[in-house]
C-alpha cells in the first residue's frame, strides 16, 4: 500500500479518523492524502448573495485548506500529508479524488444516523457503494462494542 486518502469533514470524530489512518500509514509505510470536499451550503449568510459565486467557493476552499492544515499538525512529520480540496458532493468528490491521486485505500468516518441519513444514505455508505477501491470506515467510539 502506497497511498491512503483520508476524507475529513471537520466533525468531532475527525481526530479519531485521522488517528486510525495515521496508524495504518505508519504500519504500511503509506503516504497520507488529507481530503476535504466543499460545497455551497443550502443556508448562505446574507452577504454571500451579494458575492459572485466564484468568490463564495474561494472562501469555502480557503476555510477547508485552513482546516486541513490544522488537521495535518496531528500527523507525524515523517508522514507529511498531501492536502487536497475539491468542490462537489462529498461522496462523489471523495471517490474522484481517490482515483485522481491513485490512492490504494480510502479512510472515512461513519457519520450521520438521523432520519434524513436513513432515507438518503450517509456519505460513508455512498462512498462504500461507489468507490472503485477499498474503503475503511472508522466507527465512532461510542458505537463500538467490546
Amino acid at each position: 500500500m502506497k497511498k491512503i486518502l483520508v476524507g475529513l469533514d471537520g466533525s468531532g470524530r475527525q481526530k479519531g479518523i485521522l488517528a486510525a489512518a495515521t496508524a495504518l500509514a505508519r504500519r504500511t509505510g503509506s503516504k497520507l492524502v488529507l481530503f476535504r470536499a466543499v460545497s455551497i451550503p443550502t443556508e448562505l449568510p446574507p452577504e454571500a448573495y451579494l458575492m459572485p459565486p466564484t468568490e463564495v467557493t474561494k472562501i469555502l476552499e480557503r476555510r477547508a485548506r485552513v482546516a486541513l492544515e490544522e488537521a495535518a499538525r496531528d500527523v507525524p512529520g515523517e508522514l507529511a500529508p498531501e492536502l487536497r480540496i475539491a468542490l462537489g458532493q462529498p461522496w462523489q468528490a471523495i471517490c474522484a479524488a481517490a482515483t485522481e491521486c491513485d490512492a490504494d485505500l480510502i479512510v472515512i468516518g461513519s457519520h450521520g444516523y438521523d432520519t434524513i441519513d436513513r432515507l438518503l444514505g450517509t456519505t460513508a455508505a455512498k462512498v462504500v457503494n461507489h468507490a472503485d477501491r477499498t474503503v475503511l470506515v472508522v466507527r465512532a467510539p461510542e458505537r463500538l462494542t467490546d
